[in-house]
């Protein structure tokens, strides 16, 4: 089987402000390593692009990245695909900032490619990280949400990436009491915190209605329960 990554349109300006970088979770599978658009981890990322878009009012380009493979490959990660990924972003728009909102191993993936050119805003949505994950991203804008029932991803291990992180520069956690890791339950919230939190960190908040959670880490504050 011949595997690639692939951009998804969501909302394509002629010339937008900055950009967003959906990414995509999923356990790796022996019998379909590659990635399917139908997958219930990929489709699930759809509402919280449209989110995205809606938050950006025009002024966003949004896409959605699928991996080569699925899970987590040693040998080409997650990471090389946002790389990818941010090279045809910048062959198409030039130099713009970019936002990455991912969920589990694409909170990950977020996480550990917030420190890449370009990137300007990183939102992980129940990342599921080791203790030890976490880079240097001076000057980023950083999220983390996390449902406190995810018993697939363990909030404690986002906790202390998200503390290390926090050692060079602002990181908000938002904690989602009843939140479990496919963000079923409670989905809007993660959606639109992920939203507003991208458009406000890539294009300011004139304009923008922003309170709750969010406004709260806008704010300053760091650790805030929904």
């Amino acid at each position: 089987m011949d595997l690639a990554p692939r951009l998804i349109d969501t909302v394509t300006p002629a010339d937008p402000s900055a950009v967003v970088l959906v990414l995509h979770g999923g356990a790796d599978r022996q019998d379909s390593p590659g990635v399917s658009p139908t997958q219930l981890s990929v489709l699930r990322m759809i509402p919280v692009a449209k989110a995205v878009a809606r938050a950006g009012r025009g002024r966003l380009a949004v896409h959605r990245l699928l991996n080569t493979r699925r899970g987590w490959d040693t040998h080409h990660t997650p990471v090389d695909d946002v790389a990818w990924a941010l090279e045809q972003v910048r062959e198409r728009y030039g130099d713009r900032p970019v936002g990455l909102v991912g969920h589990s191993l694409g909170g990950r993936a977020a996480l550990l490619a917030g420190g890449l050119d370009c990137v300007r805003s990183v939102v992980a949505l129940n990342p599921w990280v080791y203790p030890t994950d976490g880079v240097p991203m001076p000057g980023r804008s950083v999220l983390v949400v996390h449902g406190m029932r995810d018993r697939i991803a363990p909030a404690g291990r986002a906790e202390t990436v998200a503390r290390r992180i926090a050692a060079h520069t602002h990181v908000g956690f938002i904690r989602i009491p009843d939140g479990k890791h496919a963000m079923l339950r409670h989905g809007r919230s993660f959606d639109a915190y992920a939203a507003q939190f991208s458009a406000a960190s890539l294009l300011g908040t004139d304009g923008l209605e922003v309170s709750g959670p969010v406004g709260s880490v806008l704010a300053g504050e760091s650790w805030v329960t929904a």
